[in-house]
């Protein structure tokens, strides 16, 4: 539901102890509820040092100070809501904000939904809607990479390039409308070099913002990375080198794992979520039985797969088991980064052979590591690129949509059918205006901000 034209108040400072704590208001009353508060008149821009007073008692009217600190007052239109705002910034402890914060809302505030400030920015046409999420994005960013990425988003980056390519397939649209429109016109307008070259291009504009927006997904949410193999390949012994930690039990025994074992670490700024899986065999019992099939899911559902084969047991026979696991993975070999283990008990020369079908590692020396940790990367095509945007799912489903409607589009002009191809750019116009909040519904709104803290 979009806000009404009132006065919101909420604890901008995370909850718990602190130095400062920050109380903001927007909309009409909040200078009049600081005034009362402060029992001083403020000046635009200009910090005051001041008591804030509690709600008159009823029965004696006298007050009584809450806290003591900086008021600060923003008119609009020049604040971040494009609405006045007021911040009181007193000291961090629970109570005395939570008293503050009562206060105003006694005064007449009432308390903001989740996200509502920066909803109010977005309707006031402070910020648009990829702006606005990457507020929230660089709040929860887990790495410096996406901290950086979440500023260029802020600062607009993303959405200079989605309205820029917006802005062509407008020019596109009125040039195909206008000739549809003339059709006694001798000229044959949309069977010319030009159209192709425009087509040409806004899909290659768009693939560039396409592959960059990806690249950011994996920064901002991470990857999934399974860890799959036989018994006794070395899978756990991997999960405790690049997790730094002795997570996993690793022993001799076979089937020691029989459970999924998860952690996350960084990736030169990518956020790995490694997960440490059963091993494959026949004619294991009941609660291994469950944890292959919990082996088995993750596979499916991760970004990468990490195959873990022991070096030494490369030409032994393990027939039923090999091939069972070759068949879960036979759909996913996209995703998949073959892995020998245990090369320090390797001769050289084998290991020359291995490194034609796969990555050698040894997790006692650390040899091949570095080479591993840059094959994940370059499985996700990552990079230290500047310009990646911090782009979230449904930016990359709408990119992705668009694309696919400027494809048919293509086909439709090929085959002359020009009212659909009109019709099909149409639709990839709405799908990049739903990125920046050119259109939006109010449904698409209230999942986007109500996903964001209260007081942002």
């Amino acid at each position: 539901m979009l806000p009404d034209n009132d006065t919101i108040a909420a604890i901008s400072t995370a909850p718990g102890m602190g130095a400062i704590g920050i109380v903001r208001l927007s909309g009409p009353l909040s200078l009049s509820i600081a005034e009362q508060v402060t029992q001083k008149k403020l000046s635009p821009r200009v910090a005051c040092y001041t008591e804030f007073y509690e709600t008159p008692d009823n029965i004696t009217g006298t007050l009584s100070v809450l806290d003591k600190g900086l008021c600060l007052y923003f008119p609009n239109p020049y604040s971040f809501t494009g609405e006045d705002i007021i911040e009181f910034q007193g000291h961090g402890g629970t109570i005395v904000l939570n008293q503050l914060l009562k206060t105003v809302l006694n005064l007449g505030a009432r308390l903001a939904t989740p996200g509502e400030f920066s909803l109010r920015a977005f309707l006031n046409n402070k910020i648009d809607l990829a702006q606005a999420e990457a507020i929230s994005d660089l709040i929860s960013a887990k790495t410096t990479q996406a901290a950086r990425s979440a500023v260029q988003s802020l600062q607009g980056v993303f959405s200079k390039e989605i309205l820029a390519l917006h802005e062509k397939l407008i020019h596109l649209r009125v040039y195909i409308e206008a000739s549809l429109d003339f059709p006694e016109e001798e000229i044959d307008f949309l069977s010319g070099k030009e159209i192709w070259e425009k087509f040409e291009h806004i899909e290659s504009t768009l693939d560039k913002i396409l592959d960059k927006s990806i690249r950011g997904k994996v920064i901002n949410q991470g990857l999934s990375l399974a860890i799959i193999g036989l018994p006794n390949a070395g899978k756990s012994s991997l999960l405790n080198c690049l997790a730094e930690e002795e997570l996993a039990i690793v022993t001799d025994i076979p089937g020691t794992t029989r459970d999924l074992v998860k952690t996350h670490i960084h990736l030169d700024g990518i956020p790995l979520h490694l997960v440490d899986t059963a091993g494959i065999r026949t004619g294991a019992d009941i609660i291994e039985q469950e944890g292959i099939a919990r082996a088995f899911a993750e596979i499916e559902k991760s970004d990468v797969i990490l195959w873990i084969t022991d070096s030494q047991k490369v030409n032994l026979s393990h027939e039923q088991d090999d091939q069972i696991l070759l068949d879960k993975l036979t759909p996913y070999l996209n995703k998949v980064i073959r892995v020998f283990s245990k090369t320090d008990l390797t001769y050289p020369q084998d290991i020359q052979l291995l490194e034609q079908k796969g990555v050698p590692v040894s997790v006692r020396t650390g040899e091949g590591l570095e080479g591993l940790k840059q094959k994940i990367k370059n499985k996700v095509g990552f990079t230290q690129e500047e310009d990646i945007f911090l782009a979230r799912t449904r930016h990359i489903e709408s990119l992705t949509q668009a694309k696919k409607e400027l494809v048919q589009a293509r086909a439709e002009w090929q085959a002359r059918r020009h009212e659909c191809l009109a019709e099909c750019l149409k639709r990839s116009h709405m799908l990049l205006g739903e990125i920046v909040g050119v259109f939006s519904t109010e449904d698409l709104l209230g999942n986007i901000f109500s996903s964001f803290c209260i007081g942002k």
